[in-house]
Formats: C-alpha cells, structure tokens, sequence
C-alpha cells in the first residue's frame, strides 16, 4: 500500500486499535520559549533570482546562524508580500509552524511575479501550460527557476525542498507540484485555492458578495517593484454591511468604488459563467502523476476554501501514486497555523491545543520525515487524519470518504419533517422570495473582511422566517455520523425565471446544552441551530456552469447541489434540520429572479418578489458512516 512509505506518526498510532479510534487533541507538551528571537538564531538575506525570461524575484532567506550541519529548504511562495523589507527587519515567526523554526531549517519566502518587490505582470490565478513552448512561463517554471537557484546558491542546504503556504500561497504550493523540481520532496497545500469559481469569489455560479473588498487585493496592477501598499481598501462608511449591500442595489453600482483600472473587477462583471477565462484558471484538472509526497490541509469550518483543499486531494489519490494524505480539523481559514489555546468557530468550542497539536505532531512530523529522513519505522500513517466536529474527537481512515459508510436519503416531508420514509401524499412547501428583504447569513452587524464565524453560527434566526423552509427529524434515538459529502435533491417550481437554491444542514442542540466560554451574551446553546455545512447553488446553472439558462415559469424542475464534505456526529437527542431559502445576504448577491444574460449588469427593475415551491419529493442524500 503506497501510504506505507510515510511513517512518522508513532505518537498517534500506538493506540489505533481499529483505523477509526479516537485520538487525543490536548494535553501536548513543547519546548515553547515564548521570547524566542528569530533575528538570534537566524540570518537574513534579500535576494533577487531571475527567471528564464529575465523577470527578477524578490526572495528573503533566513538560514540558521548554526552551519554545524545542513538543513532543507522551505519555500512559500506568496502574493501577499514578504514583509518586513530591508535585510535587518525580521519576522516574528518563520516556518509553517514554531517548532519547525526552532528545530531549524533554511526558510525562503518569495513575491510572486508581478507583485509587491517583484517583477513581472500578475496574473490572477495564472493558468497552468501543460505543453509548453520555448519561451512559456507559469507559476511552475517560476517555481522550478527559484528552487534550481536556491539548491545551488544557498550554503548548508541538503538538496531537498519542502514547500507550504495557505489559502493563496496554499495555491501556489499546488502549483510546484506540476512538472515539480526533483529536489522538491514535500508539499503541503493548505487551504488551497482549487479553482476560483468555486473558491472564494464564487460558489456554484452564485458570487460571493462579502469578498467584494477583496477584489481591491487582486485587481490593482503595479508597475514596479515596490515594499509598499499599492492598493487600498473602499471606505464604506459604515458597519453594517447588509445595509450597505442593500442600499447598493444592483452590482453596476459598485462601479462607484472599483474602476476599469481594477482588472479583477472587470473580469468579474465580464465571465459571469464558467466559461474559458475560469476553466483555465482552475488547477484541480491538472492534478495528475504528482512524484513529491503531499499533505493537504483544510479546516471543515473554512468560508473561503473548502472546495479547494478537498478536491485537491481527491484529484491526487485518483491520478497519482504518491504518497498523498489528507488532513481536515475544527478551524476556519488558516487557524492551525496560530497558537490558540481554546479552538472555537464563533460560539462552539471543540477543545484545547488542537492546533499545536497538529502542529508537533502531524505537520512538523511530516516534513522531517521526508526532508530530514526522520521516522524510519513502519507505523501505518493513515490515509485520512479528520476530526470529528460533532463529539469532537480526532479519527483516522483508511480512504476518504470512509469504506464503512453507505448513501441515505431523507426526504423533505409535509409539516417540516425530515425523515426517511418516502411521502405518500405528494405536494410541496412554498415561500415568497423578496429582493428587497433578503435572509441574512448572519445576526451580527459588522463590516467583516471575509466572513468565518457564521459557518458554525446559531440558525435559529433564519429558522423563524417566513421565507426559510425548515425539515427536521425528531430527537435522535442514536448518534447519526456524516462523513462524505452531501447531495441535495430538489424538486423546486418559481413563478419566476430564475432563482438562487441555498440549503443548510443543522444541527438542534437539546434545550439543556451547557454554553461555552464562547457563547455570545444574547445566546444560549439550549435549542442551539448550529449550521454544520451550507451550500447555493446559482439555478441558471442547474444543467451546466457554462450556458445558463431560465426556469419555465411555474415548471417543476430538477435543481441537484453537491455540499461539500462534513465529519460530523448528531448526538443522541440531537435533531438533524435542513434549511432552504434563496437569498443569504450578503454573503452571495442577489438573484433578480428574472433571468437576464449577466447578473451584474442587471438593472433595478430586473430585481422581482417571486413565489418558490419546494416539492415533497425533494431528497437529501447523506453520506453515513456506519457504526
């Protein structure tokens, strides 16, 4: 079995009776020296190395002051900057994590073409050229350039090459896996972007409206090197942001704030649908025959990149034959890289030191072993190292999804029940949809940069609106595991001709749940709505991503949405409640509910109340783990 090779977790296996046994999250011990100086123990070097087409990139090397012994390279690549400039400012923390900086290693970070102090025009999501031509560049020949200068200019380097970063850099960590440098031996992309309409900026054709200030990161062009700010933010002038989206109206009144001169704004309002300029930006398709060993990171609470992380380990067990792992926790965007005692997403608390824990003992553990050769001994690293949000304890599997699961389906009964026996008495559950009252995704009123919290936040809110329909099962009589993903089955009618389908998995705490340290002071967790994994589907799009086109007024229809996976265990007393509603502002924009060629050029008029039908025989298709 090609997972045999890697065997660096004796730690967590000794007490693995069975592949599905539960491992400790705290209690971690580490030689943390918490004022520990990287500018004591390290040097720092700025340099520039130049591409096979003369482009220059700025790279900041911090190599241990210790040259008793040599040391592996690690790489992040990165469009966010390599501050602090100037070769006597430091980094607070260097490495994917503190122990990997205090064991020592030759940390290299890099500005990506076109951005910050390198040369170059950026490209957002820069296509990957499978076949290349004399004179062709991406982000894998930068990333081959870099890697060739470094193993033979940097001092004390053992030749081999570890390569990580998260969420954008998670992307460009991806990317060195294609036509990779033979010095590279391990990747770990984390929080990766996998393929940007269905990453961040999009979700199933719908766009995703809360990242609209990002677009100020990406869209700027430079032109020249530069160690400051180029771009900024739009001052909105408030703090509530569902107001000011509303007040907004149409997208083509966000021109306002975003010119021509910001690209990735037009390219936005230009490709509504998936067509070329996104397909060849995703880089999941290219996944295939990868030679290095990868580690790919996600938190199941991750509002920017979740499709990306699961994907690309998906796209890499199916193609290649490498060592391939996958690690899922209880985090949002990129928190097992922070030192947190306490892990909480919004109001749930999952335990203690789990991040460190991950840290010490599977990422550290990793890359030693395949760039120092440390954990020789045969120990049966798992294929999967997931958590279970619902009892909150770590597992390992085998595969991912598990074997021992098989598909069950619910259906979407009269009466908001939710079960598994089939309705007898076909009919269907209606609400009216309204622009200019759209549901919320959050209660709370803040101007949130990209939003986390809401992915585990309380539902009951949306619950107890007209325009939510709400299933759900009676208390269970014993824990039901989800661990896979989920497939809503809808069949839904508009009076309009079109329409955005959202559907929410929750889970019903009991009315005598303890709150946490966490718990918001106008909440209790008694009757907690926690929303587990939620997904929209944009309905123009219910066929093919590529050629929207309207529903028939009043027409049942077939509208299929794929969830992302979930690890989660309804406890025993818990109710299992789906939610389906077609607004979720601001998260997403709005739907005109009348179909029109592009949504952000739609005008105010376009923007209708329309009646929803939600039929009985609609289904949701679980994946469950058997017990």
């Amino acid at each position: 079995m090609k997972k045999l090779l890697f065997l660096f977790l004796g730690l967590m296996i000794i007490s693995c009776g069975r592949s599905t046994k539960n491992l400790p999250s705290g209690e971690i011990t580490t030689s943390v020296v918490d004022n520990y100086s990287v500018k004591d123990y390290y040097t720092k070097e700025e340099v520039v190395i130049t591409m096979r087409d003369g482009i220059k990139l700025h790279t900041t090397i911090y190599a241990p002051k210790d040259t008793s012994k040599k040391y592996p390279i690690l790489l992040s690549r990165t469009p966010y900057s390599c501050k602090p400039y100037g070769p006597d400012n430091f980094r607070t923390k260097i490495a994917p994590n503190r122990q990997m900086m205090e064991e020592g290693n030759i940390i290299v970070y890099q500005d990506v073409r076109g951005r910050w102090n390198s040369e170059g025009v950026y490209d957002n999501m820069r296509p990957y050229i499978p076949n290349k031509k004399e004179g062709d560049i991406d982000e894998a020949t930068d990333t081959y350039d870099t890697i060739e200068w470094l193993v033979n200019h940097v001092e004390n380097n053992n030749g081999k090459v570890g390569i990580w970063g998260t969420s954008y850099p998670g992307f460009y960590s991806t990317y060195s896996l294609l036509d990779a440098h033979p010095a590279v031996k391990a990747v770990s992309p984390q929080a990766p972007i996998g393929d940007f309409y269905f990453d961040d900026f999009h979700h199933n054709g719908a766009y995703l409206l809360s990242y609209w200030r990002a677009t100020a990161v990406f869209g700027y062009m430079k032109d020249k090197p530069t160690t400051e700010d180029w771009y900024t933010f739009p001052d909105l002038g408030t703090q509530d942001q569902y107001q000011f989206f509303l007040d907004a109206g149409p997208l083509t009144n966000l021109d306002a704030y975003y010119g021509k001169d910001n690209v990735f704004w037009q390219q936005l309002k230009d490709h509504p649908d998936y067509d070329e300029f996104w397909q060849k930006r995703g880089i999941i398709q290219h996944l295939k025959d990868i030679k290095p060993a990868v580690m790919t990171v996600g938190g199941w609470f991750d509002a920017e990149d979740l499709y990306g992380p699961l994907n690309t380990y998906a796209a890499i067990e199916k193609n290649s034959n490498n060592y391939n792992t996958l690690v899922m926790g209880p985090w949002s965007h990129g928190d097992w890289s922070r030192e947190k005692k306490r892990q909480a997403i919004g109001n749930v608390y999952f335990g203690d030191d789990i991040s460190k824990f991950y840290q010490e003992h599977i990422e550290s553990k990793f890359f030693n072993h395949f760039l120092k050769g440390e954990g020789n001994e045969p120990s049966g690293l798992p294929e999967a190292y997931v958590f279970d949000t619902g009892i909150k304890a770590w597992k390992t599997f085998d595969t991912w999804p598990p074997k021992e699961t098989k598909k069950e389906s619910y259906f979407l009964q009269q009466n908001q029940r939710l079960s598994q026996k089939a309705t007898r008495n076909y009919s269907f559950e209606e609400f009216v949809s309204d622009p200019k009252k759209p549901v919320p995704y959050s209660e709370d009123i803040k101007m949130v940069f990209t939003p986390r919290k809401f992915m585990t936040d309380d539902q009951r809110f949306a619950a107890r609106r007209p325009d939510v329909l709400v299933f759900e099962t009676e208390p269970l009589e014993a824990p039901l595991t989800l661990a896979g993903d989920i497939l809503a089955k809808l069949k839904v009618a508009t009076t309009g001709t079109d329409a955005d389908w959202i559907v929410k998995i929750i889970d019903v705490y009991p009315a005598d749940h303890q709150d946490y340290e966490e718990t918001q002071a106008y909440l209790k967790m008694g009757n907690y709505h926690q929303m587990v994994r939620s997904e929209v589907l944009r309905g123009r799009y219910r066929n093919d991503f590529s050629k929207p086109e309207p529903f028939v007024p009043n027409q049942e229809t077939a509208v299929n949405i794929k969830l992302q996976d979930v690890f989660h265990t309804f406890k025993k007393g818990h109710k299992l409640q789906v939610q389906i509603q077609s607004t979720w502002f601001p998260y997403i924009d709005l739907n005109p509910q009348t179909f029109v060629d592009n949504i952000f050029k739609a005008k105010a008029e376009d923007f209708q109340k329309q009646t929803h039908k939600v039929y009985n025989t609609s289904a949701i298709e679980f994946t469950v783990l058997q017990q």
